[in-house]
C-alpha cells in the first residue's frame, strides 16, 4: 500500500501526457505549418519556382538571413560579456542593468523600430554624429542588423547566466595556479563549459531575428533589392491578395530556417557530447 502511494505522481502518466503533448503541438505548430504546404501545393511547380526565384524575392532572402545571422553573432559575443559581468561582478546599478536586458521582451517591436529610427536617422541623436564620418545606419542593412541585435540580446544573456553561475571558480583558479594564461584558461576551461548554452542562445536569437517584422519595417526603409526583408514581402503579397505567393515565400523561409536550426542543434549536440566526455 505504501509502495503504491509512493508511485503516485503529481502529473498524469506517460500515455495521457504524451497524448496531450502531441495534440497541443499539432494544434499550435503542425496544423498551421501544414497549411503553408497545402496552400503552396495548389500553385503548380512552374509558378512556385518562378515566385521563389524572382530577383526581388531572392534579394529579400539574402537580407533576412544575412542580417539575422550577423545580429545573432554579435549577440553571441557581446551577450556573453554582458552575462559574465552580471554574474561575476558586483557594481552599483546592477539590478537596473539586469532589468534592461529584458526590455526588448516588454517593449512592442514597432515602438522599438520607431525609437531606433529616430535615434539613428540622419537627423537623430546618434545619426547626426555618424553621418559626417560616412556611417549611415538608418535605412540600410546595418540598421536592420542593429534592430535585430536589439530584439535578440535577451535570449543569449538569459541562456548563459545560469551556466556561468554554475561554473566553479576553483577550477579557474587551479588553472591559473598551474601557469595557464588568461586566454588559455578561457579557451580550455571556461569556453567548453558555456559553448552548448551559447549555441542555444545563438539559435534562439537567430530564429527570433529571421521572422522579425515590427522593429525592422521602420528602420529598414523597405527599399526593394536593398533593404526589403522577406517578412515584409510576404505582407505585401497578402495585401495584394496573392496568398499562394505569400505562402511560397514563407515555405522557403521555413525550410531554410529548419535546416539551419537542425545544423545548429547538431553542433550543440556535438559540443554537449564533447563536454561530457571531457
Amino acid at each position: 500500500m505504501a509502495k503504491a502511494r509512493n508511485s503516485r505522481r503529481v502529473l498524469p502518466g506517460f500515455g495521457l501526457s504524451m497524448g496531450y503533448t502531441v495534440l497541443y503541438l499539432s494544434l499550435i505548430v503542425l496544423f498551421p505549418l501544414s497549411a503553408i504546404f497545402i496552400k503552396t501545393s495548389g500553385m503548380g511547380w512552374e509558378k512556385f519556382w518562378h515566385t521563389i526565384t524572382d530577383a526581388r524575392v531572392v534579394a529579400s532572402y539574402k537580407i533576412s538571413f544575412g542580417t539575422a545571422l550577423g545580429a545573432a553573432l554579435v549577440n553571441a559575443i557581446f551577450g556573453f560579456i554582458v552575462a559574465w559581468v552580471l554574474v561575476r561582478y558586483k557594481f552599483p546599478g546592477k539590478r537596473l542593468v539586469d532589468a534592461l536586458v529584458d526590455l526588448p521582451f516588454a517593449l512592442p517591436t514597432a515602438v522599438a523600430g520607431i525609437a531606433l529610427t529616430t535615434i539613428y536617422s540622419q537627423n537623430g541623436w546618434v545619426g547626426r554624429i555618424l553621418e559626417p564620418l560616412g556611417i549611415k545606419i538608418a535605412f540600410t542593412q546595418l540598421g536592420i542588423t542593429l534592430a535585430l541585435t536589439f530584439i535578440g540580446i535577451p535570449f543569449v544573456v538569459r541562456t548563459l547566466q545560469p551556466v556561468i553561475e554554475e561554473l566553479e571558480k576553483e577550477v579557474e583558479e587551479a588553472a591559473v595556479s598551474l601557469g595557464a594564461s588568461r586566454w588559455r584558461t578561457f579557451s580550455r576551461v571556461i569556453f567548453p563549459e558555456v559553448l552548448p548554452a551559447l549555441l542555444t542562445g545563438f539559435t534562439l536569437a537567430f530564429a527570433r531575428a529571421v521572422g522579425e517584422y515590427g522593429s525592422v519595417v521602420f528602420i529598414s526603409g523597405n527599399m526593394p533589392m536593398k533593404t526589403e526583408i522577406a517578412p515584409l514581402l510576404i505582407m505585401t503579397k497578402l495585401e495584394q491578395y496573392d496568398y499562394a505567393g505569400a505562402t511560397a515565400i514563407a515555405l522557403v523561409m521555413l525550410v531554410i530556417s529548419f535546416l539551419t536550426l537542425l545544423l545548429i542543434n547538431y553542433l550543440q549536440w556535438r559540443a554537449n557530447r564533447h563536454t561530457v566526455s571531457a
